[in-house]
């Protein structure tokens, strides 16, 4: 019994992100006769991947793995398809690949997108889109971590060119960050959820 019940729960988790998969005009691509045969555990699977790389762009493939209840083999199977089929691109960060719709986002949006998915990164880039000029043993406070790993981060965010250090933190192309944190809010939390309710008030314009 509980092995259905998994099932059900596996299923109608692949419907519901195979849903966005099969409205992204990315889903045709690389589509073929054999693919077409495939089963429909196999089609909802593979649209499923598809809507949730769409909706949560920069997931590494762990979590596109846990998120749709898909095995490891049957993950690895279907990103490496639709990266040779032109419909998703990968960009590496560190131990980790994170996936992207193809040719929707530039190389420092996929950079920033990245550190989006990381916890502290992410709430540093949000405490300083909301307050420019934040110093890292208050944001080490916000945040409930060492100086040294605001410091720590600080400084791979400075390198991956998401943050000046020159007067202060302050993060680099603020409305481009903003733009990606308000977009795709709802996954990367409450924090971020928040930060969207008041974008309006925070918008400055890149130069």
């Amino acid at each position: 019994m509980g092995d259905r019940r998994i099932d059900e729960e596996k299923r109608a988790t692949l419907r519901r992100f195979a849903a966005l998969g099969a409205a992204s005009p990315l889903a045709g691509l690389g589509a073929s006769g054999s693919a077409a045969a495939e089963a429909d555990t196999t089609s909802d699977a593979r649209d499923a991947i598809v809507g949730y790389v769409t909706s949560t762009p920069g997931a590494h493939f762990s979590k596109v793995r846990d998120d749709l209840n898909l095995g490891t083999g049957e993950t690895q199977h279907h990103l490496g398809r639709l990266v040779d089929d032109g419909v998703l691109v990968f960009a590496r960060d560190g131990d980790y690949k994170r996936f992207f719709p193809a040719g929707r986002f530039s190389a420092f949006e996929q950079t920033a997108l990245g550190y989006l998915r990381r916890r502290t990164p992410r709430g540093m880039l949000i405490e300083l889109l909301r307050e420019p000029g934040t110093s890292g043993s208050a944001l080490a406070d916000r945040l409930d971590v060492s100086r040294a790993t605001v410091s720590g981060y600080a400084r791979e965010l400075d390198e991956a060119g998401l943050l000046s250090r020159d007067d202060g933190y302050a993060v680099e192309r603020p409305e481009t960050v903003l733009t990606l944190v308000v977009r795709y809010a709802d996954s990367f939390g409450s924090e971020a959820v928040s930060l969207a309710a008041d974008a309006d008030s925070l918008v400055r314009y890149d130069p």
